[in-house]
């Protein structure tokens, strides 16, 4: 009868082991847990131990510690998967799971191996604008518990399927100011909630840099249709509502008229050009939950606040000048302060949330946060209690994935930042709205579609830009085809005169508009014996490396490249590639650095 035993090492603290005894008419099995903390103080990862007879997680025998003081009881699936919360035997010396006897694993039983599947590390998202959470080598977390947490919206196809990406990515993430469930302590007791909070977050295709923008929720904007999934299954199309003088505002994307964040998603993407991947919704509770979750949030004021107006409204936030860290109740108060601001508008507003975020941000990232145990439990059931995520990312395995992938982002080159806006003209002296900045907003959008930092990032160079070093072919011998696939109507016929009269391009066709969906950049799709072809023509169009598609067959002797023109298509002669550097006059702030504000 042979014995299965753990041989794991200490992670540290005084390193007890324990035997369990064997289950009567069962095989018997020993077990090891290792008391991380010293006494009762245990790491919650360390209090369960796997039975290979079951291939569950029990409780470990006389710890006496619940494992999870911050997760309350519950009924219905959740208490019975509460029983059933899972973590992982203390891994052997030669990287296995307990209960096998060679450290190539081949002695392992299947139950074992599946145990492998459950180990996740500490990674998930989640906050009222942003949460990375890095992930710790010991900490492994209740992958059931966790998962249930979880609340998801299908968006059908307003987002993407798919978790990650290996094109750059943008995920909306919208703190609503909903007051179900909250009776009237904050006012409006029953509201569905809007979009109260909304920040776009661009993370670039080589996962340099990132820009958080801001969208200011009284901003007049037109609101598209929207199809959204009804509870028996059906769909339904909320009748979108066209930009007007005074309405609507973009708050209203989100619970007017039963619109979901797949509008929000809609809107966002129809005002700026981005097609957005992912949302993540949280609530006012969000914030509570998860500044305490992290010890608290530092923040710094210009001068003392007392944000209660003479009606008795406002966030009645109560501090002095100087450095603060907030937490719970205060830390609502503050995302939510605005009329003991300069103005007192919501454009004030976004500049502490920033400051709140960024100083977030850097919390999730320390040290501190990912050395406790015990933080990392607190954090991670708050991040995902507190979720609401389209189904692309509805679960700890593709949080996680999307987690890993925004974390490569160093803080540094995270920027925030708003959407130019300027005062409603049509209301006069009365400001209550704003509209979008038509001489500012376009260069923004087009810094990010084309990956442009705000920040000084030190670009690496990439396998694509050596695709336009080398020979250039004279225009005469350029062969070419062009579709409109995005581009303004009759742009095909327009580029392919500019082509022939001003650049010499003789062998050159209009193909009309291209099969298929439009598609947001420009591409240019050539044979490798067309390389040098593919090269003089990339500089008449201003086209950058990642803009040239080679194929892998053929010499193109004889046959057209294929130039599809995208959304960034503006009309020949206007180069394709946006700018190098980003605009100059967009206010900023960084993740990595913490002023005051107010």
């Amino acid at each position: 009868m042979s014995e299965q035993v753990s041989r794991g090492r200490p992670r540290g603290g005084s390193g007890t082991g324990r035997v369990a005894g064997p289950r009567e008419g069962a095989t018997q099995h020993r077990w090891r847990t290792v008391d991380t903390q010293g006494g009762r103080n245990i790491d919650p990862a360390d209090q369960w131990v796997l039975d290979p007879e079951t291939g569950d997680y029990r409780l470990r025998e006389g710890t006496g510690d619940a494992p999870a003081p911050t997760v309350p009881a519950q009924g219905g699936r959740r208490a019975r998967r509460e029983g059933e919360r899972r973590s992982v035997p203390e891994p052997d010396e030669g990287g296995g799971t307990g209960g096998g006897t060679r450290r190539g694993g081949a002695g392992r039983s299947r139950k074992a191996k599946r145990s492998t599947k459950r180990k996740v590390l500490m990674w998930t998202a989640g906050t009222l604008g942003l949460v990375l959470v890095a992930g710790s080598a010991g900490a492994y977390l209740l992958y059931r518990h966790f998962n249930d947490n979880i609340s998801t919206v299908d968006v059908g196809s307003a987002g993407s399927k798919n978790a990650t990406s290996d094109d750059a990515v943008n995920i909306l993430v919208i703190g609503t100011d909903s007051r179900i469930g909250l009776g009237g302590k904050y006012g409006d007791a029953g509201s569905v909630g809007h979009a109260d909070t909304t920040i776009l977050f661009h993370v670039a295709k080589d996962r340099s840099n990132a820009t958080a923008m801001s969208i200011p929720r009284d901003m007049i904007t037109g609101i598209p249709a929207c199809p959204t999934k009804q509870k028996d299954g059906s769909t339904k199309t909320i009748k979108g509502t066209p930009k007007a003088t005074y309405s609507p505002r973009f708050n209203e994307s989100l619970g007017q008229a039963g619109r979901d964040p797949g509008c929000t998603m809609r809107t966002v993407t129809a005002l700026t050009g981005l097609p957005v991947d992912h949302f993540i919704l949280v609530n006012f509770e969000a914030v509570k939950t998860l500044s305490t979750a992290v010890g608290g949030v530092p923040i710094c004021l210009t001068h003392d606040i007392d944000d209660t107006d003479e009606r008795g409204q406002g966030s009645h936030l109560r501090l002095p000048a100087g450095p603060h860290t907030v937490q719970g109740e205060q830390a609502l108060q503050f995302v939510r302060t605005r009329h003991s601001l300069k103005n007192g508008s919501d454009l004030d507003r976004i500049d502490l949330q920033k400051q709140f975020l960024g100083s977030m941000i850097r919390q999730m990232k320390s040290g501190n946060t990912l050395s406790d145990p015990r933080k990392l439990f607190k954090l991670a059931n708050a991040a995902t209690k507190s979720l609401t995520v389209d189904t692309g990312i509805g679960g700890v395995d593709k949080l996680t994935a999307l987690a890993k992938d925004l974390n490569r982002v160093d803080p540094e080159h995270i920027t925030f930042t708003t959407l130019p806006v300027r005062d409603n003209p049509a209301e006069g002296k009365s400001h209550r709205t704003v509209v979008v900045d038509e001489a500012r907003a376009p260069a923004l959008f087009t810094a990010l579609k084309n990956d442009v930092s705000l920040t000084e990032v030190a670009k690496k160079p990439t396998a694509s830009d050596a695709k336009l070093k080398g020979p250039k072919a004279d225009p005469s011998q350029v062969r070419v085809t062009v579709y409109n696939g995005g581009g303004p109507q009759g742009s095909a016929q327009t580029t392919l005169e500019w082509l022939q009269n001003t650049e010499g391009v003789a062998h050159s066709t209009n193909g009309g508009n291209a099969p298929g969906a439009q598609q947001e950049r420009t591409t240019l799709a050539y044979a490798p014996g067309q390389a040098d072809q593919a090269r003089a023509l990339a500089a008449m169009m201003g086209l950058s490396a990642s803009a040239l598609q080679p194929g892998k067959d053929g010499s193109g002797a004889g046959t057209d490249m294929t130039l599809t023109l995208g959304r960034d298509f503006k009309g020949p002669g206007v180069p394709v590639t946006g700018p190098a550097k980003p605009p100059a006059d967009v206010p900023q702030s960084h993740a990595d650095k913490n002023v005051c504000v107010g």
